[in-house]
């Protein structure tokens, strides 16, 4: 049968996978917990020539992606992922110490994001955004009474991967749910 309009419910998992130095060789993806929101709007630029009093033509640089990211809480790797830096762990349970570390020389790395709805017929819709880079915000807020949100926006381009080489993003409808690959 074929598959009918998606129509995606909610947001149950978001994976971020870091793309290494040369910004295509991927790495372990990392789950962004407590995941709220993955926003998503195409733009392009374009350059208009204009002549004898009138717009004569129009062409665009090509598609990029805008997107932004919300969770709650603070999955130190994740922001990792995102932000460049540094996570360790030092000690033993009950003593262990996770600390996040951001040093000047730290650029922001490019990474690839997923994003799942359920699809409200039964099966589920995939976001892929193949090349990301935060050069947006990163935030998060420390307030009485309420729970930390981090938050992220940026930028999406066309993948240097060898496979898919050149796209920007994917929308994937399945039929059944099927989860992102760790």
């Amino acid at each position: 049968m074929p598959l009918g309009q998606a129509l995606p419910f909610g947001l149950r998992d978001v994976r971020l996978t870091p793309l290494g130095a040369n910004g295509a060789t991927p790495g372990t993806p990392v789950d962004l917990p407590v995941s709220r929101t993955l926003s998503f709007s195409e733009a392009e630029d374009f350059e208009d020539l204009r002549g004898d009093d009138s717009l004569v033509a129009s062409h665009g640089s090509g598609p990029r992606v805008e997107w932004s990211l919300e969770a709650g809480g603070i999955s130190l790797e994740a922001y990792a992922v995102m932000a460049g830096g540094t996570v360790t762990s030092t000690g033993t349970t009950p003593a262990i110490k996770k600390t996040y570390s951001k040093a000047a020389t730290d650029a922001r790395p490019y990474f690839k994001i997923e994003g799942q709805s359920i699809n409200d017929n039964g099966g589920d819709f995939h976001c892929l955004i193949y090349r990301a880079k935060a050069d947006g915000s990163l935030e998060g807020e420390q307030s009485d009474g309420s729970f930390w949100i981090s938050s992220a926006s940026g930028k999406g381009y066309p993948s240097l991967e060898a496979t898919p080489i050149g796209k920007v993003y994917d929308f994937i409808q399945n039929e059944t749910a099927v989860a992102i690959t760790p």
